[in-house]
């Protein structure tokens, strides 16, 4: 009787929420959620976002940490230069003075021959080069942009390293190889520093259509970030630190009389030295040295990231070893590029006159060696503190920072040919330290608008590797040529130096009036990569997704298809067959029998198999 009456209570209970009345017994009953539902409930609250995500929030953090990572790159290459040569150069000049001086030469090597040791140093270090356009773009290909600098900073190491032991089998291959790494550091270098502005750009405007479908971008997008980039670069790249080691060899040197009328310094003394270093002394240097150039490996490894992405290198090292080695001359029938040359060779011409001819031939035969440390502390910091100047192409047109640098060069030298100081006259300091920082000035202007300008011209193409390396190539060739020249006298060289500059100004001028009339230019493409690989980045030519069914009904159909193409050719061939010759078929002929017999023994195969398949699945 109970349970009956429990059982109409439900009935009525249930009834009752039906119809909007409240339950029979007239009590409030909680109504508990089904097991089910609750547990789906927890885990689409656990699997579900956030309530406090904001997905525009997280992207926004994600591409500044995008962009704080471009600048550590930037930051990172330009300190991991500018420390890498600073240990080279500064290096380089104190190992030249000390050797130079007979007195050290005899006390420390006696017959060992270190000035012939240094000549042909110097000759691997001009040298070497020359050849830097042939092996460069397959370096590139097989290191990629960051690997090829932290490669060169180790042969620069390896340069420092070789000093502990000066000898001929240490001292001359290590020169020969920095020699082979100049062109490809200094390439890889003005690529990195373009590229890191291309991703900037990117990350900035993440939102933008054309960045989110990898579309090209509006012309002229790039360029206010590169001229950013590449003052950043040369700001911080022209300090060079290599002016402390003057000031621990400052004490050691002698003054002397002399005259800028030929060579580099003429008639100068063979003992420069007041007292002999201390071996102690130059070994604590040279470690100092060493771990600095450990110091810009590390910077290269760790700071630099990549250039490109994984894929992005993958298809430039799927191309041909020809297609590469030929990429660097097809970019020369670009104009604008011939018409840059001459510019490129006198940027090798006036950077190191401003060292062999205004410091050495000028300043230090007035006012003598131990002030050799100021003149060129002077000339780096002049460097690098206009090298900002560039900044003003975010405003004014791109041809200003390249033709005020000629054209203060231009003055620079006509003074120069007409004034010969006396030696050892120390009043002319002041006059020496304003010229040399004039000429600094016209350095900066003229390295930062020309790798300015390049990245300017060549926006839209993601690889500049073989643009720089044709840039610092001709760089390369002008340095030998003033190694070659170095006997001659300073007139002579002054007058081949404004020859270069008028050849180089005019031909700019020539460039910037073919592209006002819009001359059309052509641009190289890099071949399309060959891969060899399979997997998600190339399913568009062999689709691994596809199922066995398909693949076999395609590859019936292509039998099909080439069996009536053969079918085809033999009817033509036999009706064009005299009826006489019984000899043996021609080599077409005989080449589609072979085709047609492959096709039947591969469809015997195949029925085979599937006999067999169907044999098996009936047991």
């Amino acid at each position: 009787m109970a349970a009956v009456i429990t059982e109409d209570n439900v009935y009525c209970e249930a009834e009752a929420e039906l119809d909007g009345a409240p339950p029979a017994d007239g009590q409030d009953q909680v109504q508990l959620p089904a097991p089910e539902g609750n547990i789906q409930g927890q885990v689409e609250e656990f699997l579900g976002p956030h309530p406090d995500y904001d997905e525009e929030e997280e992207e926004r953090k994600y591409y500044r940490r995008k962009r704080l990572g471009v600048v550590r790159n930037v930051v990172g290459a330009s300190c991991g230069g500018m420390i890498i040569y600073s240990v080279y150069l500064g290096l380089l000049q104190m190992q030249l003075i000390l050797h130079y001086d007979e007195t050290y030469r005899e006390v420390k090597y006696g017959t060992l021959g270190l000035e012939d040791i240094d000549n042909k140093m110097l000759m691997g270090i001009n040298v070497t080069p020359i050849v830097g356009l042939l092996y460069t773009p397959v370096l590139i290909r097989f290191l990629g942009t960051k690997w090829m600098m932290f490669l060169a900073s180790g042969i620069y190491a390896l340069f420092v390293s070789t000093n502990y032991w000066e000898r001929y089998y240490t001292l001359v291959p290590s020169a020969v190889a920095i020699g082979v790494v100049i062109v490809p550091l200094w390439a890889s270098l003005g690529n990195y520093i373009t590229r890191m502005a291309q991703q900037y750009y990117e990350y900035v405007n993440y939102k933008d259509e054309h960045v989110q479908e990898q579309k090209k971008p509006p012309k002229g997008a790039f360029h206010s970030y590169i001229i950013i980039f590449q003052s950043v670069f040369y700001i911080v790249f022209h300090v060079i630190l290599y002016n402390a080691l003057f000031s621990l060899v400052s004490p050691y040197l002698l003054s002397f009389s002399g005259a800028s009328g030929k060579g580099v310094i003429e008639n100068l003394n063979k003992t420069v030295l007041l007292s002999l270093p201390r071996s102690l002394l130059l070994i604590e240097v040279e470690s100092v040295l060493m771990g600095a150039a450990f110091l810009a490996m590390l910077i290269f490894l760790v700071l630099c990231g990549a250039a490109y992405r994984p894929t992005e290198e993958i298809d430039l090292r799927s191309i041909g070893w020809g297609n590469i080695f030929q990429l660097p001359f097809k970019h020369l029938r670009d104009y604008r590029l011939r018409l840059l040359c001459p510019f490129f060779i006198y940027s090798g011409f006036e950077v190191l006159f401003a060292v062999q001819g205004i410091i050495l031939s000028y300043g230090v035969c007035a006012v003598g060696m131990e002030k050799l440390w100021l003149l060129v502390m002077v000339y780096g910091l002049s460097s690098s503190i206009c090298s900002g100047l560039a900044l003003m192409l975010l405003r004014l047109p791109r041809q200003i920072i390249l033709l005020v640098g000629a054209f203060m060069h231009f003055v620079l030298i006509i003074a120069l040919m007409c004034w010969s100081p006396q030696p050892r006259e120390p009043s002319y300091l002041p006059y020496l330290l304003v010229l040399i920082a004039l000429w600094g000035l016209g350095t900066a202007l003229n390295k930062t608008g020309l790798s300015t300008l390049l990245g300017m011209l060549y926006e839209d193409k993601e690889r500049l590797d073989f643009v720089y390396t044709i840039y610092h190539w001709w760089q390369a060739i002008a340095i030998f040529i003033v190694y070659l020249w170095s006997a001659l006298p300073m007139r002579a060289k002054l007058g081949l130096l404004l020859l270069a500059l008028i050849v180089a100004c005019f031909c700019y001028v020539q460039m910037e009036r073919r592209l006002a009339k819009k001359i059309p230019f052509r641009l190289p493409r890099i071949p399309r990569p060959r891969h060899k690989v399979k997997g998600y980045r190339y399913l568009e030519e062999e689709n691994s997704d596809e199922s066995d069914t398909d693949l076999s009904d395609a590859e019936a159909d292509a039998d099909a298809d080439e069996k009536d193409e053969d079918e085809r050719r033999l009817v033509e061939e036999d009706r064009n067959t005299d009826d006489d010759s019984q000899g043996s078929p021609g080599p077409e002929r005989s080449g589609v029998r072979d085709r047609r017999k492959k096709h039947d023994d591969k469809a015997n195969e195949q029925a085979a198999e599937r006999e067999d398949y169907v044999q098996h699945t009936m047991d």
